[in-house]
């Protein structure tokens, strides 16, 4: 006599769903034993597989099946309808003796192939000693080794996954139709915006700075509109190190460097200070953009551009406000590269300023933005996905926070730092000098500097007032800690246990070649000897991808809305000596219309929040289905509940609120 068995399939409740094709399951046990091909189909015809579809069909096996270890799902053209694309959610299993097996599944399926799914329940490769098991196992990681190739985008820097289109990357990971219309739609508005504006080839220089409030008359934020009033004031200035978009540069300075020659009397003319009694008291704060030093600039619209390389010292004031005090612009003191104070002329100090946000606009996109986020994120995904299958707890942890990586870090090779794209064609570090500044900012990466409580300490800014990038960045990076900790310990009861899984030491290994290129000496991993080397890791892998992408991010239209503030370029050189600058040479310095205007727009795009933003912590795709790991998730998302609170209220006595690190607005991933 047959048994029978209640399968409940749920199709995922996104656009485009839906399938009108024809969908079979087998269901295996562990021992290998398969229930019938079954045909699912019931009188609801092809509404059973509708947009958010919950349905359910009997399925029959000709003899009692044991415990449940796969699913085998395909589906067939039903004409006249064509083979369609089906994104299922999961499908749920009731066997005759009243037991339930779930199967996540969260996958596109295109094709008529055939398509095995596990069981949820989490193991490593050592927990796996069916031969059913071991062998699916083994066919998984083959498959995904093919799906998933390394490649080489620009010699010296992290690799990447080996793509043609974004067509061409696995269904698995690519974004949805929703996140794409929305991202499109947002390209072509702006766009359709500057050329109706006459703005889009405007190849003319700035007369009025007034003029440039009207290239997005509609596109504003609460903050930008401030920036706008705000970013002459050196307080604001020195603020921006500590709160703005690149927290990453400022460190404490306790020895000046030998190429910044400040005296005491250039920052504190009137005695009051001494600079070597000011770094002793921990008040004194350096900012140097080295890596910027002799990179070839782009040319832009025929005209030659500039970039320097400056230091800068800031001062904390008695009521804890960083102020200012030096700017250097050179790397290499010399009578031709004077020290600029906030003493000099209005407009020499000011056009100092200008090129050190425009230096730190072009350090902070390559290196703190593009690099330690999008690649190495994308580093962090394609090796998970190559070496982990997906029955493993830490790629059941992880995937989440892969969510559109690979296919978002595609479009920005294609669209932004491509020889046509519009970083390359409208930023002063863009082709050459950006290959540059990558590979210098490759070199100079560490471990550490990964890992906020110690890139904090190292820096020395533990103690530095109002440091809300700091504050938020450390409760955070405890609560994912905790979270991590708790739950892998679950799966890891002790270091050997860790040190015998072949799949996660792959995982790593391949992270240690492809992501930081082999490099013993920056401190990173390439192997894992104990729990809490593992837990650290996966730590900084979700902080990277999460919290880290959404500081140095969300805040981009926020700082650089108002050109002045963040120039992607600068038309004129450095000025040379003192007393040589004006509004009309700052308006010649900045950059023409169009450049200004493509590189708003741009920010503009990577800047927005989208409808199918997934915060941190929340895991609508339910990978986890055991008692223990999911109370860790809960928990997990109260403590960040907690902290969002915590910053919500700080934030309503702030003149200016921090709110890139809040976990309500921090997406799960790098997704945009």
């Amino acid at each position: 006599m047959n048994s029978m068995y209640e399968v409940t399939v749920t199709t995922g409740d996104i656009s485009q769903a839906n399938t009108y094709n024809k969908v079979f399951i087998t269901l295996v046990d562990t021992d290998g034993k398969k229930s019938d091909h079954t045909w699912l189909r019931s009188k609801n015809g092809v509404a059973s597989f509708s947009i958010g579809a919950v349905s359910t069909f009997p399925v029959s096996s000709p003899a009692s099946l044991g415990n449940l270890l796969l699913i085998e799902l395909d589906k067939q053209p039903n004409p006249p309808f064509p083979e369609d694309s089906w994104f299922l959610s999961q499908v749920t299993v009731k066997s005759p003796e009243g037991d339930t097996y779930n199967f996540p599944v969260y996958r596109w399926i295109s094709d008529g192939q055939v398509h095995q799914f596990r069981e949820a329940r989490a193991l490593r490769a050592s927990e796996d000693i069916t031969v059913t098991g071991m062998d699916w196992r083994k066919n998984d990681l083959t498959q995904r080794m093919d799906d998933y190739s390394w490649d080489v985008y620009i010699d010296g820097i992290a690799h990447c996954m080996k793509a043609d289109s974004p067509l061409s990357l696995p269904c698995e990971v690519r974004s949805t139709f929703t996140r794409t219309i929305q991202m499109g739609y947002t390209v072509l508005k702006g766009l359709v915006e500057l050329k109706l504006k006459g703005l889009a080839d405007n190849q003319e220089n700035w007369t009025h700075i007034d003029d440039i409030e009207q290239v997005f008359c509609y596109r504003f934020t609460h903050l930008s509109d401030r920036v706008q009033n705000l970013w002459r004031n050196d307080a604001f200035f020195g603020y921006q190190f500590l709160n703005g978009v690149n927290p990453m540069i400022i460190q404490s300075c306790t020895v000046l460097p030998e190429n910044f020659p400040v005296t005491d009397d250039m920052v504190f003319p009137s005695g009051q200070c001494r600079l070597e009694d000011e770094m002793r008291k921990g008040n004194i704060f350096l900012c140097d953009y080295k890596l910027l030093d002799g990179v070839i600039t782009n040319v832009i619209n025929d005209k030659k551009q500039y970039l320097a390389a400056p230091l800068i010292l800031l001062h904390r004031t008695a009521n804890d406000t960083l102020m200012p005090i030096a700017i250097q612009l050179k790397q290499k003191p010399a009578e031709d590269n004077p020290i600029f104070l906030p003493t000099d002329s209005e407009y020499d100090w000011l056009t100092a300023k200008i090129f050190v946000r425009s230096a730190d606009f072009n350090m902070h996109q390559l290196n703190f933005h593009l690099l330690r986020t999008h690649l190495l994120a994308e580093v962090f995904a394609v090796s998970l996905l190559r070496n982990l299958p997906m029955v493993h707890p830490l790629y059941k942890l992880l995937i989440p926070h892969t969510h559109f990586t690979l296919q978002i870090n595609f479009l920005a090779r294609q669209l932004l730092i491509s020889d046509d794209g519009v970083f390359t064609k409208f930023a002063a570090s863009g082709g050459e000098g950006m290959i540059t500044i990558m590979r210098r900012a490759q070199s100079s990466l560490t471990y550490s500097s990964l890992c906020i409580p110690d890139d904090i300490t190292e820096r020395g800014l533990d103690s530095v007032p109002n440091f809300y990038y700091r504050d938020d960045g450390l409760r955070l990076w405890d609560i994912i800690h905790r979270f991590v900790q708790g739950l892998l310990g679950h799966y890891y009861k002790n270091d050997a246990e860790v040190q015998k899984d072949s799949e996660l030491q792959s995982w790593i290994q391949e992270i240690f070649e492809h992501g930081f290129l082999s490099k013993d000496s920056a401190g990173f991993p390439r192997n894992f000897n104990t729990v809490a080397e593992l837990v650290k890791f996966v730590t900084m892998v979700i902080f990277t991808g999460s919290c880290q992408h959404s500081a140095v991010n969300s805040g981009q239209y926020d700082y650089g809305g108002w050109m002045p503030n963040t120039p992607t370029s600068l038309q004129q050189p450095p000025p040379t000596t003192k007393g040589t600058t004006s509004k009309a040479t700052m308006l010649q310095t900045f950059p023409d219309i169009s450049t200004t205007v493509h590189g708003m727009s741009t920010l503009w795009l990577l800047s927005r929040q989208y409808s199918d933003f997934i915060p941190l912590g929340h895991y609508p795709n339910k990978h986890f289905t055991e008692e223990i790991p999911r109370k860790w998730i809960h928990d997990f998302q109260e403590d960040l509940k907690r902290l969002s609170d915590d910053i919500k209220a700080r934030n309503k006595s702030l003149d200016i609120p921090y709110t890139y690190l809040d976990p309500a607005v921090v997406e799960n991933s790098v997704a945009i």
